[in-house]
């Protein structure tokens, strides 16, 4: 495609005339006649700037997954990782199980696995930011609505939100009752059970209880010589809950109260050595993803037990609404998993599968995690041409970390442990406002200050290679005015056309986890990102069809940067001086007739590292590099895509349904593509995955019986049980990791009022 071998900023003006073209089109259309069928799309509301909206007239790029989408996604058992690449420009991935995703939008994300690692796309769960990669894996389960905010949100959110956010609506209270219970039994012993109850408990006091179980069955075979075990890998059991209750003395005054709770027990990600073709990125041959060969299986673990509770205080006095949000998180985790993913070691008599240079079993604890959050904010209601928000937000966050290494040759008796302890303290205050112009034309300014510190200690108290222990510490701290300038203006009653200009800012970061193996700390200043971005929202011909676009360009400042792996597995902060990301995004959904609607979504994103003398450490073993090697061994990584950054992203789902009997029966499927990524900064052969392709497919029939509704249906996830490498392990041998296998099942759904 030749278009994409142009400049920046050529591209911006291609996709920019493409999208002004589109909306054209698409205004005219409508003049022509609206009655093509009595079918409308759900009118979608979010509240991407704090206030509850239509998201044609949020002049920022947003996709917004409704309750009834969800669901089918989740209906496998899947955790978060089911959002990826079901909305333009995102992907979600982890090579920590279920328990760590690791979020990217625009391809803007970080790859690092350790506890301690801050990510650029903030996930904000029922008001409250969830600041920990592992509290970040939160199932979702009884959800009104999942937000996708794309781009720098500086103002409104704040800090570590260079590249967007994810932002989770759970069902709240009302006063009418209703109960929803749903139960399903699928591949490898799965079930999933969800129930939720809510209405009425007073003429003030309504509530809601959630609860989530899911369960599979260990199905991975370990066939290592001496250690073979059928169904020792792959299993999990998790429990969710949530309790809330809503209290409206009056009209102007609400309180609702929110308690939840996570308990999980599962496998830690299952690494597989030497499953890449030397001088190829493709799995081996005899490659089988019910098959290990691991001496240290046995012992893969991971268990969590995560708590919170928040208080949302909302009083309305007529022309003005103050809004409070207290919120509380602890968390406490176990984890250790076969690093190098095979068994024996090149100085034994025995090893594999292939080349195993040492065994490598490593681990983390999180002994103690609690993060405070407040955030006050006073918004004015419908004063005239102009509305405003202000407020200030405060972030407290202490964590400790037990970094483990274990002696696999002795039955995993523990001969590694570093500590370490992390302070945050973050404070920022922020304003925006709306001006009407006219009545087409609305602007929004928005500016926020933003003051961070970070204290660390780490201290090395036993050593896997017999060094002596030692201590250190470092704090870092940075104060940042970000803000961002947006235009909406209405073309006509269907389609809106925006333009915004946004900066963000993720503050410094410490990585202490090589402590473990005699190293240092390393440390990253701030990054800073500035993005310019227009686009359309249209609903058309009487609301049965929708288009939206978005176009893109952007900059990071001292991005920061984290080079995992090389020979000593170490992970390191880096800054790169610039970053630079453009592409564009189109979403759109059609009711085509009564009984069929179409939806689809396309996204590019080109990212570009620039900086000349940048170099990281290469593989620790049997890859080959790309890229060129300085004189100190190092990959030079100028010009590189970012790791984990597919230029294209898309999207297509169908879903058809008719009436039979006194019930309606459909069929619903779902299509997600994403291209080529590279797993690590550095460019290999080996270290790249394919693009991935993975469709779904739901049949089912839904009655209703004495004003209940009923559903049963079959699904499949993966049906075509494509099989891809998603990540690897770089430190010692060709060692990695796929995507999760086909999976059918049998669901049954009941909903009472």
């Amino acid at each position: 495609m030749k278009l994409f071998k142009q400049s920046s900023i050529a591209l911006c003006i291609q996709a920019s005339l493409l999208v002004a073209a589109s909306a054209s089109a698409n205004a005219a259309s409508t003049s022509v006649d609206e009655e093509i069928n009595e079918a409308q799309l759900e009118i979608i509301q979010v509240t991407a700037r704090k206030r509850t909206e239509n998201v044609k007239d949020v002049p920022i790029s947003v996709s917004a997954l409704t309750s009834k989408k969800l669901e089918v996604l989740g209906s496998s058992g899947m955790d978060v990782r089911a959002l990826s690449a079901k909305v333009p420009s995102l992907l979600i991935e982890s090579s920590f199980g279920r328990t760590f995703p690791r979020f990217y939008i625009r391809g803007l994300g970080n790859t690092d696995f350790d506890l301690l690692a801050s990510q650029p796309v903030s996930l904000v769960y029922d008001d409250v930011v969830l600041e920990n990669s592992l509290t970040k894996g939160m199932p979702m389960f009884d959800i009104e609505r999942v937000e996708v905010l794309r781009g720098p949100q500086g103002t409104l959110f704040g800090r570590n939100t260079t590249a967007g956010i994810v932002k989770v609506e759970s069902k709240k209270p009302t006063e009418d009752f209703d109960s929803q219970l749903s139960a399903s039994a699928g591949s490898y012993g799965s079930t999933d059970f969800r129930l939720a109850v809510g209405g009425g408990l007073t003429d003030t006091l309504s509530g809601r209880i959630s609860l989530l179980q899911q369960d599979r069955d260990d199905y991975i075979d370990n066939k290592a010589p001496g250690f073979e075990q059928k169904d020792q890998l792959g299993g999990y059991s998790e429990t969710a809950g949530r309790v809330q209750l809503l209290w409206e003395p009056n009209n102007d005054f609400s309180a609702l109260f929110n308690y939840h709770f996570r308990d999980a027990d599962a496998d830690a990600r299952v690494f597989r050595a030497n499953i890449i073709k030397p001088g190829t990125n493709d799995l081996v041959d005899d490659f089988d993803r019910e098959i290990v060969y691991q001496d240290a299986a046995s012992r893969n673990n991971q268990t969590i037990e995560m708590e919170g509770a928040s208080l949302k205080l909302t009083y309305d006095f007529g022309s003005h609404t103050l809004t409070s949000v207290s919120g509380y998180e602890s968390a406490e985790m176990f984890s250790v998993g076969d690093i190098d993913g095979g068994y024996g070691a090149s100085f034994l008599p025995y090893m594999g599968p292939g080349f195993i240079p040492f065994p490598s079993e490593t681990g983390a604890k999180m002994p103690d995690h609690q993060q405070l959050t407040q955030e006050v904010r006073l918004s004015s209601n419908d004063l005239g041409n102009f509305d405003y928000q202000v407020g200030f937000f405060i972030f407290d966050e202490d964590i400790t970390i037990n970094n483990l290494s274990f002696d696999t040759l002795a039955d995993g008796v523990q001969n590694g442990i570093a500590i370490q302890n992390m302070e945050t303290s973050a404070w920022a205050l922020f304003a925006s406002l709306d001006y009407e112009f006219a009545e087409n034309l609305n602007a929004t300014f928005g500016i926020r200050y933003s003051d961070d510190e970070r204290k660390w200690d780490g201290t090395l108290v036993q050593s896997p290679f017999g060094a002596p222990g030692f201590s250190e510490s470092e704090q870092v701290d940075d104060t940042n005015v970000s803000g961002d300038i947006s235009v909406n203006y209405k073309l006509t009653d269907e389609t809106n056309l925006y333009a915004r200009l946004a900066t963000g800012y993720r503050a410094p970061s410490i990585q202490g986890r090589n402590l473990l193996f005699s190293g240092n700390a390393t440390t990253a200043d701030s990054e800073t990102v500035t993005s310019i971005e227009t686009g359309f929202k249209s609903t058309l011909l009487n609301n049965t069809a929708n288009v939206n676009g978005s176009v893109f360009y952007y900059t990071v400042d001292d991005q920061q940067l984290t080079a995992v792996g090389g020979e000593g597995n170490l992970a390191s902060l880096i800054n790169a001086d610039e970053t630079v990301g453009y592409g564009f995004e189109l979403d759109a959904e059609m009711a085509v007739t009564s009984d069929l609607i179409i939806a689809s979504s396309v996204s590019y994103n080109k990212t570009e590292i620039n900086q000349a003398d940048l170099g990281v450490q290469p593989c620790g073993g049997g890859c080959t590099v790309t890229d060129p090697i300085n004189s100190q061994g190092f990959a030079l990584i100028d010009g590189n895509a970012l790791p984990q950054s597919p230029e294209w992203i898309g999207n297509i789902s169908a879903r058809w349904s008719t009436e039979i009997a006194d019930g309606e029966l459909y069929v619903y499927t779902d299509w997600s593509y994403r291209s080529e990524v590279n797993f690590f900064l550095y460019e290999s052969t080996e270290f790249t995955g394919d693009a991935l392709m993975e469709g779904g497919l739901r049949v089912g029939y839904m009655f209703n019986i004495n004003e209940s509704d009923y559903e049963i249906a079959v699904f499949g996830r993966n049906i075509t049980d494509e099989e891809q490498l998603t990540g690897a392990i770089d430190f010692n041998n060709l060692t990695g990791y796929v995507n999760e296998p086909r999976f059918v099942g049998i669901e049954f759904k009941a909903s009472f009022y």
